[in-house]
């Protein structure tokens, strides 16, 4: 009668647990989840910092500031995450150099010569595209774009970012600018990026960078 009995109360629990347990995989994060965030008040070591003669990423006044110290290039820094679907935030303060200049969010990163950004300038343009193979491709337009949502200079923006299936979207300040889409990635890093133009010596300040489900 004793092991009738276990029996009974193992089938009850098995029961009550699968009643609670949600329809996703368990660990699965539901959507609006937090995936990874930094406030860079604390040097994590997660981000891949670095310094050369074309440019230099570091956590500084709070955040993590990327200056570009060449003309016509980009520099960058990536979380060390491999993820697919991300909606990313994140602030944005131009804090040096010309407003010719363009800087965002780096998503589904292979590696230096493969990845997908979505960039605003300080002079009120913003873009999507990517490197494929070391070649920058627009997608979905065939120049920098203007828009009046921008602040131009040395004010603050907030971007966001879609990374969702085959969509990449751009939004600035609650308002969405484009979407595009495109299938060469599917999962991989995120980061931030700041690029020149003409003249070097742009400076961009990033903080709370928060990664979510979409």
């Amino acid at each position: 009668m004793r092991r009738f009995l276990t029996s009974i109360i193992l089938a009850l629990l098995a029961l009550l647990i699968s009643a609670c347990q949600p329809d996703d995989e368990i660990g699965a994060v539901p959507s609006g989840g937090v995936l990874f965030q930094d406030d860079f008040h604390e040097t994590t070591g997660r981000w891949k910092l670095s310094q050369d003669a074309h440019g230099l990423a570091e956590y500084a006044a709070g955040g993590i500031r990327i200056t570009v110290n060449a003309a016509a290039a980009d520099y960058f820094t990536v979380a060390g995450l491999d993820l697919a679907d991300v909606a990313i935030d994140v602030a944005t303060l131009k804090v040096g150099g010309p407003d010719n200049n363009d800087y965002g969010v780096i998503c589904r990163y292979q590696n230096a010569s493969n990845f997908y950004f979505l960039k605003i300038t300080s002079d009120g343009y913003y873009v999507i595209g990517k490197f494929k193979d070391d070649q920058m491709m627009l997608l979905g337009m065939t120049d920098y774009q203007p828009t009046d949502v921008v602040l131009k200079g040395p004010q603050v923006n907030y971007i966001h970012v879609d990374c969702k299936g085959s969509t990449l979207r751009l939004m600035v300040n609650g308002v969405k600018l484009a979407e595009v889409q495109d299938t060469d990635f599917i999962t991989g890093d995120v980061g931030l990026i700041a690029g020149t133009f003409s003249e070097p010596g742009v400076a961009v300040l990033f903080d709370n960078f928060s990664v979510t489900k979409p």
